[in-house]
């Protein structure tokens, strides 16, 4: 059945001019740099979505088919998996515009199989250099209207990820970025299916993105959401991928989309009547921009070497964090994760991320002397292990702990802080190819539909990220590190995450979702490693989403045995539909791998491999 799916797959590619002849032959190139294939037959059928699928030759997941195909297909053709992320993310741009493309920014993960280094990049959108502290504060002194700062020019920050693709080709790849976004151009020009999730989204959005004609006039043709099952077409975001693919980078942060990038986040089109804040984005701020290079966060979980995102992702940190706390926690009890039921499992789960999360909002941002290395040490999980009770959850908010290096049986706790404020869109793609390179890539425009403008004649929407900046500090008197600043960075909760054994690759795990990014993966991990489930039993299983506020349930769990044994713990939950939409691989023996991607959630997610087993 699997193979069967491949073949499938295979063919409707080939049918998108995404497979065996876009990387490669000189009549498929003329042909692209032509007319962007925009004459050309529509997509017919959908590629098939598969959950999970073993087998040789490197393995793709994220939450689309046809960017699970396109990098199949560069893993195929010899790329490695940096160049098949790449190729993948750009795709995703394309099929999943509501929540990353060339307009947003995110976080790259890389395992090099050459030297075994893990290495990361930095592609956070930056704030402009008129930023303050102050920035999100009304003439009150009052902080401004979330919803109103994320439909505006003023949630928009200097776009990253385009610099993340350049710098992740050149740095770990073996491709052109000229020929790794040519797929997405093709499917952009010749359009895609809409699914369930596109038209659903499209939809949610509908009265936000009818506030600015060009979104409109893109995402609701004669007014409304795609159905599904028609073909949904771009060709303005065709033609930017051809203009980058043949005057480089260059044309996005200093030519001409550098300048219709400015004018459209200073001064947005808005429909009759409608009027939003202006941006601060100058042309100086885009040609400043750069990907940043930098060195992973890293902690040891039951022998295992878990590596992710350090600033100004808090991700790396949290996960690292709660991991530690679950450690502690097996210390004081004197009883394994591996072995008490799964009420008390996501009891101490739920228990650890919240304590995690209250020392993540005091001490996480983009600005210097952030204590790292202590957030992640075992020995400030130990201290902060003194608040669990297994017979009883923690009133919530916790407080934050003081991560200084003189750690005691019990710290002093600190103040309890109220949970920030923030989005849940975002996506995730895993490649590793077959020399054992590995990728975990999150990208990401903030909100489902980002700030909800588009770049006119340029098919892209702009991010919101510039709300993931605290708009006031959380606790008077407290420093908040997460203020706005010129050029900063804010504050993600993307959790792309690699974990080595034993020195080797393991496996490659992420998702989206806004701060529950931090607990899905660290359940992930959890689930597979202490609880024994498959990895697409892991990615599926009902998620418990606890980050020092509200505790936040999906999939029945709330209602379930389990969810009224914590309830009497004393855990409240609010049930939600559905906590993120995460992919994983697993690294298996030999020239062998697991994809595994989302069973309902988003109806569904990609997994492939390029040779699948029967």
């Amino acid at each position: 059945m699997r193979a069967s799916l491949r073949y499938l797959a295979l063919g409707l590619a080939g049918a998108l001019g995404v497979s065996g002849t876009v990387l490669g032959g000189s009549a498929a190139v003329a042909h692209d740099d032509r007319g962007h294939g925009g004459q050309d037959a529509p997509v017919t059928a959908e590629l098939p979505k598969v959950p999970t699928m073993t087998g040789g030759g490197g393995a793709v997941s994220s939450v689309d088919p046809l960017a699970s195909q396109v990098g199949i297909d560069v893993l195929e053709r010899g790329g490695t998996a940096a160049d098949a992320a790449v190729a993948a993310a750009a795709t995703l741009g394309v099929t999943e515009p509501y929540s990353a493309g060339i307009g947003g920014g995110g976080f790259f993960v890389h395992h090099s199989a050459e030297t075994g280094q893990i290495r990361t990049i930095d592609g956070r959108e930056t704030a402009p250099a008129t930023f303050t502290e102050d920035e999100f504060l009304g003439e009150d002194g009052e902080p401004l209207d979330f919803a109103t700062v994320v439909s505006s020019g003023k949630s928009v920050g200097v776009p990253g990820t385009l610099a993340t693709w350049e710098t992740a080709a050149e740095e770990f790849g073996t491709m052109d970025l000229h020929d790794l976004l040519r797929p997405a151009e093709r499917i952009a020009a010749r359009g895609f299916v809409v699914d369930e999730n596109f038209q659903e989204q499209t939809a949610q959005n509908a009265e936000r993105f009818g506030m600015f004609p060009e979104t409109a006039e893109l995402f609701l043709p004669d007014g409304e959401a795609p159905e599904v099952g028609t073909v949904f077409r771009n060709p303005d975001l065709a033609r930017t991928y051809h203009s980058i693919r043949h005057e480089g980078t260059g044309a996005f942060y200093e030519g001409a989309t550098a300048r219709a990038v400015v004018d459209a986040s200073r001064a947005p089109t808005t429909a009759e009547g409608v009027e939003v804040l202006a941006g601060e984005l100058t042309l100086a701020d885009l040609a400043s921009y750069e990907a940043l290079l930098k060195e992973p966060t890293r902690t040891e979980y039951r022998g295992l070497d878990v590596y992710g995102m350090g600033l100004p992702s808090s991700g790396g940190i949290t996960v690292a964090e709660t991991l530690n706390l679950l450690e502690a926690y097996d210390e004081r009890t004197g009883t394994g994760l591996a072995e008490v039921s799964d009420a008390q499992y996501l009891h101490r789960f739920s228990e650890a991320s919240a304590t995690a999360f209250a020392d993540r909002n005091r001490w996480i941002g983009d600005v210097e002397g952030v204590p790292v290395e202590e957030l992640t040490s075992q020995e400030f999980a130990d201290e902060r292990a003194c608040l669990f009770d297994p017979g009883q959850a923690q009133e919530r908010p916790v407080p934050f702990g003081e991560p200084d290096g003189e750690y005691a049986e019990c710290g002093v706790p600190g103040a309890r802080q109220p949970e920030p404020v923030g989005g849940v869109s975002t996506t995730h793609l895993n490649v590793a190819d077959r020399w054992g390179n590995v990728v975990s890539y999150t990208l990401t425009i903030e909100q489902t539909g980002g700030s909800g403008i588009t770049v006119p004649d340029h098919g892209f929407l702009l991010n919101n990220e510039l709300t993931d900046f605290s708009f006031a500090p959380a606790t008077e008197g407290v420093a908040d590190p997460n203020l706005p600043g010129p050029g900063k960075r804010p504050r993600s909760s993307m959790s792309p995450t690699i974990v080595l054994k034993d020195g080797e690759p393991w496996m490659s795990v992420g998702t989206p979702g806004g701060a529950t990014i931090i607990t899905t993966v660290a359940q992930i991990l959890t689930g597979h490693v202490d609880r024994d489930l498959a990895l697409v039993d892991a990615v599926a299983a009902p998620r418990l989403s606890s980050r020092n506020g509200v505790e936040r349930t999906d999939l029945g769990l709330s209602g379930s045995a389990t969810g009224q044994e914590l309830t009497e713990l004393g855990h409240e939950f609010e049930d939600v539909r559905w906590i993120g939409n995460a992919s994983a691989i697993r690294l298996l023996d030999g020239d062998r791998f697991e994809a595994a991607a989302e069973t309902e959630r988003g109806y569904g997610g990609s997994a492939m491999v390029v040779h699948p087993e029967p």
